[in-house]
């Protein structure tokens, strides 16, 4: 009887992709319906291998090459804007009478007219 070599493949579903990437079920099942990762589809569902894993994590890279690194206060000052005129205190402020009254107001004065 001839040795069989026994080959298993490890298969995630998506909430096991979502967990070990700390993401949501449904990012993952978007980004796989969207064609943006790799995945296999196999009993009417997203499987995901190994290596299908490692891929997502590739493609969701995001080097620094070429960036410019900034230091901290330096970022804090750029946030920091020029301070506003002060507003002169002394401009009085009136209240718009609502329509309703002005209405009211209007038929009053066209019937005592």
């Amino acid at each position: 009887m001839a040795a069989e070599s026994a080959v298993e493949i490890v298969f995630y579903l998506p909430r096991d992709v979502a967990r070990i990437l700390k993401c949501s079920e449904w990012w993952v099942k978007e980004q796989a319906r969207k064609r943006r990762i790799p995945f296999c589809w196999i009993g009417g569902g997203y499987r995901f291998t190994p290596d299908h894993l490692s891929e997502i994590v590739r493609l969701s890279e995001r080097t620094a090459e070429g960036a410019e690194v900034i230091p901290v206060d330096a970022r804090r000052a750029r946030r920091n804007r020029s301070p506003r005129p002060p507003v002169d205190s002394s401009a009085q402020l009136t209240a718009r009478i609502p329509a309703r009254a002005r209405r009211a107001q209007d038929t009053t004065q066209s019937d005592a007219a």
